[in-house]
């Protein structure tokens, strides 16, 4: 792990996404909001809040730090036949939370596969990626856009 004792805390922000490609017959249930596990993209926003906290238990050598702000967003893009998952985390802290954030995505990602898993198991989850993250020594980041 690496020793971030001597650092000075400073305000850290990140936003990542995952694009999760849905079947036709998932894609329309989610459109009429008929999943018997219910409502498939808020339960999958509080998972990526959950799994974004849980970071340092999941990945190892990641640093135990405080979150001051969680928020992850699903949309669904019919023309697409995606959900679009956003997970922004803020924290003053001594590192980042670019890894809160891509944890974020990933669960709110895998809970739309176990909830819609039933309906057809041919979901694909895509492009895991930091979008933007700023604060600390490096400063900032914005990824190129690669549509």
């Amino acid at each position: 792990m690496v020793d971030v004792g001597n650092k000075k805390p400073t305000l850290r922000e990140a936003e990542a996404e995952a694009l999760v490609r849905l079947p036709r017959r998932v894609l329309d249930s989610l459109i009429e909001g008929k999943n018997a596990k219910g409502d498939v993209l808020r339960v999958a926003e509080v998972a990526g809040i959950m799994g974004a906290k849980r970071t340092p238990e999941l990945v190892p050598l990641c640093h135990s730090i405080r979150l001051d702000h969680v928020s992850v967003v699903c949309e669904l893009d019919g023309s697409e036949a995606t959900a679009r998952i956003k997970c922004t985390v803020r924290g003053t802290e001594v590192t980042g939370v670019e890894m809160e954030a891509m944890t974020g995505v990933s669960v709110a990602a895998l809970t739309i596969y176990d909830m819609c898993k039933g309906i057809d198991k041919g979901i694909t989850i895509e492009r895991i990626r930091l979008l933007r993250k700023s604060g600390g020594r490096s400063g900032e980041y914005r990824a190129e856009d690669r549509a």
